[in-house]
């Protein structure tokens, strides 16, 4: 049986302006392991408007042309 994933470093409140990109990041204790991204219970895609990245341990989440309801 697998041992959970744990976070080396927690997501950080991100502030960015309207139209901005915002970027959330987080580092796992266990390189490549699978991440979602989610808002509420909607699992974010990659898209236009989102960009997942993982590498190694660091995963990131870029939301282009951030809106209010992207909160």
């Amino acid at each position: 049986q697998a041992l959970p994933v744990l976070f080396k470093h927690w997501l950080q409140n991100e502030e960015v302006e309207e139209g901005g990109t915002a970027v959330l990041r987080c580092e796992l204790m266990k390189p490549d392991a699978p991440v979602e991204w989610r808002k509420g219970d909607t699992v974010l895609q990659p898209s236009d408007k989102y960009e997942i990245r993982q590498e190694g341990t660091r995963v990131e989440l870029f939301i282009y042309d951030a809106e209010a309801q992207d909160a």
